[in-house]
C-alpha cells in the first residue's frame, strides 16, 4: 500500500529537511521507491534550496521519480515568512496540492512530505500546517513524523504539538533531533522525557 509520510516539527529550524533525508535514504535501503514533495517552501531567492537538494537525492534513490523542482516544490515566496504572509495575494489552492500527492505517488511506493515551520504556521487565515496535514490524512494513507529539537525549552513545545496532534485525531511517530544543547540534554531535558514517555526514537538512529 502507498503511504505518505508528512514530516512536521515544533518550530522553524528544527531539522525537517534533514530528517526528510533520513528517512528517503532508510525507505530506499528498505526496498521501497520513495518519493518527496515541499508543497510550500518561503525564503526562496533563486531556487528552493531545501527541494532542489531533496529532489537531487530522490531522484538517485527512485530513478523513476521524473520531476521537476516546480512540480515537488510547486508555490515558491521569496519572504521568509509564514506561507499566509509570504504569499501575498497569491491563492494556495489545497485541491492542487492533493492532486499532486496523488500524482507523484504513482511514481513511487513512499512519499515523503515536508511541512512549512511547525503546525500553527498559518496557510491562510484560519487553515494551518495541520489543517492541511489534516486533509491529507483524510484522502491517503498517512503518517505524520513529529521533529523535536534537544535544546531547553523543548519539552514546553513537544508537548504543546503533541496535544495539537491528538486534538486533531492525527497519528504520528515522536522522533528527537539530536542537535541543540547536546551536552546539557542528557540533565536538563532527558530526565523528563524517560518518566513521561515509554519509549523515545531518536533521528541519530535511522541513519544506517
Amino acid at each position: 500500500m502507498k503511504q505518505v509520510f508528512f514530516v512536521t516539527a515544533t518550530n522553524t529550524n528544527i531539522g525537517k529537511t534533514y530528517s526528510c533525508e533520513i528517512f528517503l535514504k532508510k525507505f530506499a535501503k528498505d526496498g521501497k521507491k520513495v518519493g518527496y514533495f515541499k508543497p510550500i517552501e518561503t525564503g526562496v531567492v533563486s531556487k528552493p534550496e531545501d527541494g532542489t537538494k531533496l529532489l537531487s537525492i530522490t531522484k538517485k534513490l527512485n530513478l523513476d521519480f521524473n520531476f521537476t523542482i516546480d512540480d515537488i516544490v510547486p508555490y515558491q515566496f521569496s519572504l521568509p515568512a509564514a506561507p499566509f504572509v509570504a504569499k501575498k495575494d497569491k491563492i494556495i489552492d489545497i485541491a492542487f496540492i492533493l492532486k499532486q500527492i496523488e500524482k507523484l505517488l504513482q511514481s513511487c511506493d513512499i512519499l515523503i512530505l515536508e511541512g512549512a515551520g511547525g503546525l500553527m504556521v498559518p496557510i491562510e487565515k484560519n487553515y494551518f500546517i495541520i489543517d492541511l496535514i489534516s486533509d491529507i490524512s483524510n484522502k491517503f494513507n498517512t503518517k505524520t513524523i513529529l521533529i523535536s529539537p534537544s535544546n531547553l525549552g523543548s519539552i514546553n513545545d513537544t508537548l504543546l504539538s503533541q496535544k495539537a496532534l491528538d486534538n486533531y485525531n492525527i497519528k504520528y511517530d515522536w522522533y528527537i533531533n539530536l542537535y541543540k544543547d547536546k551536552d546539557s540534554f542528557q540533565t536538563t531535558t532527558l530526565p523528563f522525557y524517560k518518566v513521561y514517555f515509554d519509549k523515545l526514537l531518536f533521528l541519530e538512529e535511522m541513519q544506517g
